[in-house]
Parts: structure tokens; sequence; C-alpha cells
């Protein structure tokens, strides 16, 4: 029984079920007019892109003066989180 969850998990692409739901750009992933998907290239990917994005948390809080309930809402992320990288980057 366990051997055949394994191997359903493993199965090629071609034999898993897929529904293409595309995203708010395109109805589908595989007519979308982008070259590479936009959701490859959002901020939770890279070290650098995390660095830019926890430094604009940052400049929201200290010149807009938004709240951390503000931030976490935009951003995604939870309240101890926001509070975190606005330590770490305060004490840079």
């Amino acid at each position: 029984m366990r051997e055949d969850l394994e191997l359903a998990a493993d199965r090629l692409p071609d034999y898993s079920e897929y529904i293409d739901r595309g995203c708010d750009l395109s109805p589908s992933c595989l007519k979308c007019p982008l070259p590479r998907c936009r959701h490859d290239l959002e901020a939770r990917g890279s070290r650098s892109a995390r660095m830019l994005r926890d430094r604009e948390i940052l400049r929201q809080r200290t010149t807009a003066g938004k709240s951390v309930a503000e931030l976490a809402t935009e951003y995604d992320l939870s309240k101890r989180t926001i509070q975190r990288i606005i330590r770490r980057l305060s004490n840079e």
C-alpha cells in the first residue's frame, strides 16, 4: 500500500492531474504571453529580491508610518515576520 502511494507521488507530469487556472494576467498558463512565469519573479524567490522587499518594508514603516499590521497584510507576511525584518534592518 505504501509503495503505491510513493509511486503515485513520483509520476511524470504527463500522468498527473493538473488544472491550468492561469493567473490574473492570463486565463491559462500554457497560453501566457510572458516569457517567464510572473510567480517565478516574485520577491519570495531570491535572496536579493527578499532584501529589496525588506528594505522597502523598513522604508514604508519609517517614512510613511505604516503599521506592522498594514505591512503584514500588504506583503502577505505575519506581523511577527514584519517585526523581525524591521528589527534586523534597524540594527544594521
